[in-house]
């Protein structure tokens, strides 16, 4: 359920519908729009690439996942509505509320990970993981589905986008804190505080990830897999990060036809998602992600060579599969390979990964983007090459070995 409840932000604020209000009406299509969008992401990346092995470690400690997933929820939903003050010109307050917002976000949904070999073991993390992200498209569904009912009667109207987009951002904070709620009235905390260590708690935090650092040549598998997923992830991120403003900039859609293509992708996402999940379990999660990763090179093949809307259609839903079922098994694997005792904190080096991935993907997209002077099928032709990347990266991880190094005393 919290899946379906954070969904509804990155769907409709990074994906769908804010960040093509950014460029086009905040920054007026300036452009360094493109950049300045992926420059202020990748600063939000940033602090979470700080705190994340830190907070995971911290909540490892005190089995303080629950609240610290409230907090960060709070903090997203706030921000988000904040949204709703921002219009043409607003730059560097969109910059400060998108960034905090994304922070939160950003936190939140690695603390959540951290859950997972709670509720599943073994081979059902795969299925179980799967379920979680496939719901988690439905959720975005359901709020970005929300959101175009009324952009059509706003546009109905002959509104502009300054006067409907900033509701979306109102309907996008309502639907996560209601869709949240779940979680927290029946979510258990399961873990155990564990034996306080000497000084402060800071000082713990840090001693816990440098002894996994440390012995990171015991966990090889698990390493080499983060460096995998940090550059295929690059290439996942810089997608969703820019898949609306590509959509206008160069398909020429409209808020409406990316609301609805969006819209489209996120089914193909959940149904990726929820296949693979009990595909990986069956074909192994290693396999899996390679299957995916081929999809992700074919997919920015399709992209582009796209003139035409459906051929780009066609290469949309295909990112929309490998998507929803790339992700899953990530974090299905990342559950695979962490021992008990420290499962926060290495979901806390997975959501490192994964943030750094989120930096480098879509600043390399908007850097390019900036420097050919607009020409967005180059940018995504270079932020392509990180799934080949990933592919080459995959070939060396053995999964049993890495569950072995899991299993064995800390």
């Amino acid at each position: 359920m919290y899946d379906f409840a954070n969904s509804g932000y990155t769907t409709v604020v990074i994906t769908a519908v804010f960040n093509a209000y950014f460029v086009s009406v905040v920054a007026s299509g300036r452009p360094w729009a493109t950049f300045a969008w992926t420059l202020t992401l990748s600063l939000s990346y940033a602090a979470i690439v700080l705190s994340a092995p830190l907070i995971g470690a911290w909540a490892d400690q005190h089995a303080a996942k629950k609240r610290l997933l409230a907090l960060t929820t709070v903090g997203c939903v706030v921000f988000t509505a904040l949204l709703a003050s921002i219009g043409p010109g607003d730059v560097a307050l969109a910059i400060v509320l998108v960034a905090a917002s994304n922070f939160f976000f950003g936190t939140g949904e690695n603390i959540v990970a951290a859950f997972l070999p709670e509720l599943a073991r073994g081979r059902a993390l795969g299925k179980v993981s799967g379920w979680g992200w496939s719901l988690g498209y439905v959720g975005g569904l359901l709020t970005l589905g929300v959101c175009l009912v009324y952009v059509t009667h706003a546009q109905g109207l002959g509104e502009p986008p300054q006067r409907f987009v900033p509701v979306t951002m109102l309907i996008t904070a309502a639907m996560f804190a209601l869709a949240s709620l779940p979680t927290f009235l029946l979510l258990r905390e399961r873990a155990r505080p564990q034996a306080a260590a000497h000084g402060p708690a800071l000082r713990a935090a840090y001693a816990r990830v440098l002894h996994t650092l440390r012995h990171a040549a015991h966990y090889r598998d698990l390493r080499r897999f983060l460096l995998c997923l940090l550059f295929y992830q690059a290439g996942v991120q810089a997608v969703v990060t820019i898949a609306a403003v590509y959509a206008e900039q160069a398909m020429g859609f409209t808020t409406h036809d990316s609301i609805v293509l969006i819209l489209a992708v996120n089914v193909t996402a959940a149904l990726g998602a929820f296949a693979f999940g009990h595909v990986q379990d069956r074909l192994g999660h290693v396999r899996t992600i390679a299957l995916t990763l081929c999809g992700w090179i074919v997919t920015v093949v399709l992209v582009w060579f796209a003139e035409t809307r459906p051929l780009f259609w066609l290469a949309a839903n295909l990112a929309g599969l490998c998507l929803g079922a790339s992700q899953s098994a990530g974090r299905a694997l990342v559950g695979y390979f962490s021992p008990e005792s420290r499962r926060a904190e290495f979901f806390g080096l997975w959501g490192l990964a994964v943030k750094l991935s989120s930096i480098l993907g879509p600043i390399t997209y908007g850097a390019a983007t900036w420097v050919s002077l607009g020409n967005h099928r180059l940018a995504m032709l270079i932020t392509g090459s990180y799934f080949v990347v990933g592919l080459v990266l995959l070939a060396g991880i053995d999964a049993e070995r890495g569950r072995r190094a899991a299993q064995a005393p800390d």
